[in-house]
């Protein structure tokens, strides 16, 4: 017969809050999925500028507009650290997949060490870019 007395632990990782405190594991987990979606969507955009290329000098100039305003600066600003976080990350996974890089200590210096190297890249490839 079942318990009916349940213990007293969290049902779920997803209470938030005074239960469950995100780990840096987590979030970069999520951060990379974020990521990638936001780079799909970055990707969309460098097609509809390819496109607006071909489709003429009026279409081209408005897409450009767009991508060169204050607004589409930050877009590209923040495609280029979602670019930077996944690749970063994605080497870190590819670590794992070898087996290395799962003790505690290790692990939390690998997330560190990808938050810094998203940090710096997008720096340099600002800098070198302007």
């Amino acid at each position: 017969m079942a318990d009916v007395n349940p213990p007293n632990r969290p049902l779920s990782p997803f209470m938030i809050g005074p239960v469950y405190r995100p780990q840096i594991t987590s979030v970069m987990s999520i951060l990379h999925r974020v990521t990638g979606v936001g780079l799909t969507l970055a990707a969309i955009l460098v097609v509809w500028w390819f496109l607006a290329l071909g489709a003429g000098p009026a279409d081209f100039a408005r897409v450009d507009g767009f991508l060169t305003s204050w607004f589409g600066g930050l877009i590209l600003i923040g495609s280029l650290a979602a670019f930077w976080y996944h690749f970063c990350n994605g080497i870190r996974h590819l670590f794992w997949d070898a087996g290395y890089g799962f003790d505690l200590p290790t692990v939390h210096k690998s997330g560190k060490a990808v938050i810094a190297a998203t940090a710096i890249l997008t720096v340099l490839t600002l800098i070198l870019a302007f």
